[in-house]
């Protein structure tokens, strides 16, 4: 049987991720970075990466990193979520490095290890694994063409371009030009990325890079929604116990205590399946299904328990100032990230042969 339970080691990284990002990441930080031209904040990317080295969860030792599996990368994941975080950690320690583990390219792989650059792969933020994705050409040595939806591309110094001609290729980012695009979640900016003559050097093949990095994406991305969706939850009980009206917590009363038992099922449901995507990514087994499962029932839960949240506080959780639409963005924006549900449970029918007639 497999143990989804948290260990020692995921649990005392909980908790020196969780006192980082309470020092450095409080919400009014977060809303005021999201009005201005810098939301990333890469002071604490630095931190994250550089000072407790988080950037190399997945990349073995000898390549640098920290030689370790992708429970404890959704482990980080959860905490980031919890703390709308914007850092690039899910598309570069995750995503673009699982197409550079893919391609085994070790020098890139080094550096985004160490923090010392922020790598983003150049696909579409909502490309479900296994679907079709956009390519650039690839004529003369050089790259032309345009790619649209590429998440945290402002602040990237590589980007991993797939080609028409089936390679993937490491482009500098000085060498590309970056179009912010208008972005429902503030926290992760999208962009469009165009290419005119752009140099870029091959680092592998495009399909296996993609799908591989597409789906550990996808799979750890749950995490990232299970911590939000926690965070809202306990958010918004803390709130209940202590507004009151007619002179008695809002809390006590009998029809917001079934909504909130409710949300607390839907929870617990989203964290055994996150963790059961988190622990298949690490061992390979059965993972296409424990990643459609996941991202099949994640996105409903998280956004949910961003709606109740938002609602359940009033007129408070409708302001700016309250980080709740903070979570609500980032629920909605994560619902079509790396495939929508609908296309995860279409996956799920095709890999347990449950098709529709």
């Amino acid at each position: 049987m497999t143990d989804l339970l948290y260990s020692e080691e995921e649990e005392a990284l909980r908790a020196v991720v969780r006192d980082l990002l309470t020092d450095h990441c409080d919400a009014a930080g977060v809303i005021a970075r999201t009005e201005s031209d810098a939301p990333h904040d890469l002071a604490l990317w630095k931190s994250l990466a550089d000072g407790i080295g988080l950037a190399g969860l997945l990349v073995p030792e000898a390549q640098g990193g920290q030689g370790a599996t992708h429970r404890e990368v959704a482990v980080v994941l959860e905490e980031l979520g919890r703390a709308v975080a914007p850092v690039p950690y899910l598309t570069s320690a995750v995503v673009a490095t699982e197409a550079l583990l893919e391609c085994g390219a070790e020098d890139l792989l080094a550096e985004l290890a160490a923090g010392r650059r922020i790598g983003v792969l150049a696909v579409s933020l909502s490309v479900a694994p296994g679907a079709a994705h956009q390519a650039v050409r690839h004529e003369n040595g050089s790259l032309h063409g345009e790619l649209t939806g590429i998440a945290d591309a402002a602040a990237a110094d590589v980007l991993l371009v797939p080609a028409e001609d089936g390679g993937l290729y490491a482009v500098e980012a000085g060498a590309v030009t970056v179009v912010p695009q208008v972005s429902l979640d503030l926290t992760r900016p999208l962009a469009r990325v165009v290419l005119d003559g752009a140099a870029g050097r091959r680092v592998g093949d495009a399909a296996p890079a993609v799908r591989r990095a597409l789906r550990a994406g996808a799979g750890l991305l749950a995490s990232e929604q299970l911590g939000l969706a926690d965070w809202t939850l306990t958010e918004t009980v803390r709130y209940l116990k202590e507004r009151k009206q007619f002179n008695r917590p809002v809390g006590g009363f009998q029809a917001l205590k079934h909504r909130l038992a409710q949300l607390w099922l839907e929870v617990v449901g989203l964290r055994a399946a996150a963790r059961n995507a988190a622990d298949a990514l690490t061992t390979g087994e059965d993972t296409e299904v424990a990643v459609a499962v996941a991202q099949a029932y994640a996105a409903t839960v998280a956004v949910h328990a961003a709606e109740e949240a938002v609602q359940l506080h009033g007129g408070i959780g409708m302001t700016w100032e309250h980080p709740a639409h903070l979570y609500l963005k980032r629920a909605k924006a994560d619902s079509i990230a790396y495939g929508t549900a609908g296309a995860h449970r279409e996956a799920l029918a095709e890999l347990v042969d449950l098709r529709a007639p």
